[in-house]
C-alpha cells in the first residue's frame, strides 16, 4: 500500500479553537476538496476545548510535502500561528488497510 496517512493534534491557546477553526475553513478546507491527492480528511475535535485533531490519507509522502508548499496552507499558518500553543504534534502512519481500497 503506497498511501500516506498523518495523525495531527493541535493545541490552541485558551478558548481559541473556534478562532481557528474559521481560519481553517478559509484556507484549508476549500484547498482540501480541490486536492485530489487528499484521499481522506477527518477534522474533529475531542473533549479538551483547547485541542483540535486531524486524520489525513495522502496518495503518498510526496503528495502530503507539496501541500505544505501551497499558498493556502502557508496562508493558514500565517494566520493561525498566533492563536496556537506550539507547532502540531505529528504522528506518521503506515496504513495496513484502507476500506473501499482496491489497489
Amino acid at each position: 500500500m503506497n498511501r500516506y496517512a498523518l495523525f495531527l493534534q493541535h493545541r490552541t491557546k485558551p478558548g481559541m479553537r473556534a478562532e481557528v477553526q474559521k481560519i481553517w475553513q478559509k484556507h484549508m478546507q476549500p484547498a482540501i476538496d480541490a486536492n485530489a491527492a487528499h484521499e481522506i480528511y477527518v477534522y474533529s475535535f475531542g473533549g479538551d476545548p483547547d485541542r483540535i485533531c486531524a486524520f489525513q490519507v495522502y496518495s503518498n509522502a510526496e503528495e502530503a510535502s507539496a501541500f505544505l508548499m501551497t499558498r493556502a496552507y502557508l496562508d493558514y499558518e500565517r494566520e493561525a500561528a498566533p492563536l496556537l500553543e506550539g507547532p502540531p504534534q505529528v504522528e506518521v502512519l503506515q496504513p495496513q488497510w484502507i476500506k473501499g481500497d482496491r489497489s
